[in-house]
């Protein structure tokens, strides 16, 4: 049986089956259905198996699920890292299976995953399957998550939006900071940019994206004009090594369209950076990105090891070596 995850977020309950399979690649979603479990079944004994302990021995799942008693709390059981090798021990469940719930959790299954096509054709058993989100549908999951905001403008969540690039685990985080942060429930835009770091965050993206685009001229004055926080310099450099592999990802795509090749990206490019990090893929070919990635990686280790006193400096002129490059 199939459920979509959509629905599945509304009611829980409308799974009916006993042996639940949740996929997919976005593992933040995957991990609100385990707290939406865990929350629904407070009364309930939460035991945790991996597919590896499983296949070593099996009869520690078997064992769960036959050894009961009235005086014992009710079971729930959590197989994560699941993958088709675990197919046969499923089949073995589905005959003996009695009042509990198992939920098993896998990474990206296929269309071909003879586990995925199992648990979505067996009566015994369904299927949820957890797709990356849209832009779209953030949007209405902050509007959920904060309906009992006064100041939630379109702007502000865009605010959010930006913050946490489509990823529901840095959603969640950024969420818990909002409620812990604005106790009235009144949101300010002044406060919430400086909460969620979006100024600081944004000067240095801007100063990435024209170092990446080859712009000498805007590089320089950003150079001059941006402030680095030397506790920050470990996501300075992430946040070029991200942007860089996404740029290997589109070369390695072998899309004749750029455009098309940028769709294609799992987790997707934010909306607001999509025309940029098209025009970077044109400046930029494998051997360049492996030149930079390997000198990101050198002046980590270096930053890491030295006590240097103005370790911004190396950072910025990583930017210059980073313009230079691209326009090479």
């Amino acid at each position: 049986m199939q459920y979509k995850s959509y629905l599945v977020e509304q009611n829980l309950e409308s799974i009916k089956e006993k042996i639940i399979l949740f996929f997919g690649e976005n593992l933040g979603l995957i991990n609100e259905f385990k707290n939406k479990i865990k929350k629904s079944s407070e009364n309930c004994k939460i035991i945790r198996l991996s597919q590896e302990e499983i296949l070593k021995n099996n009869s520690i799942l078997l064992n769960e699920i036959t050894n009961l008693s009235l005086f014992e709390e009710k079971k729930i059981l959590f197989i994560n890292n699941t993958t088709d090798k675990i197919l046969e021990i499923v089949n073995e469940i589905e005959e003996i299976i009695k009042d509990q719930k198992i939920y098993f959790f896998a990474d990206v299954l296929d269309k071909r995953s003879k586990l995925r096509n199992h648990f979505e054709t067996s009566i015994n058993c369904s299927a949820i399957a957890c797709y990356n989100d849209n832009e779209l549908g953030m949007r209405k999951l902050i509007q959920s998550k904060l309906k009992e905001f006064s100041g939630l403008s379109p702007y502000n969540i865009s605010l959010i939006l930006d913050s946490c690039n489509l990823d529901r685990t840095k959603l969640s985080n950024e969420i818990s900071k909002i409620y812990t942060f604005f106790e009235d429930k009144k949101l300010d835009t002044e406060k919430l940019e400086r909460l969620l770091n979006l100024r600081e965050n944004d000067d240095f993206n801007k100063l990435k994206d024209e170092a990446l685009l080859g712009n000498r001229t805007q590089t320089n004055k950003l150079l001059a004009d941006t402030l680095l926080s030397p506790e920050k310099n470990a996501l300075y450099l992430n946040t070029i090594n991200q942007r860089l592999v996404k740029i290997l990802e589109i070369s390695k795509n072998n899309e004749d369209d750029i455009e098309i090749a940028v769709n294609k990206l799992k987790p997707p490019i934010f909306w607001k950076d999509k025309p940029k990090v098209i025009l970077q893929a044109k400046k930029w070919n494998q051997e360049k990105i492996q030149t930079i990635l390997k000198k990101t990686y050198d002046l980590e280790v270096e930053i890491k090891s030295n006590a240097l006193s103005n370790k911004n400096i190396l950072i910025k002129k990583l930017l210059v070596d980073v313009c230079e490059l691209a326009n090479s």
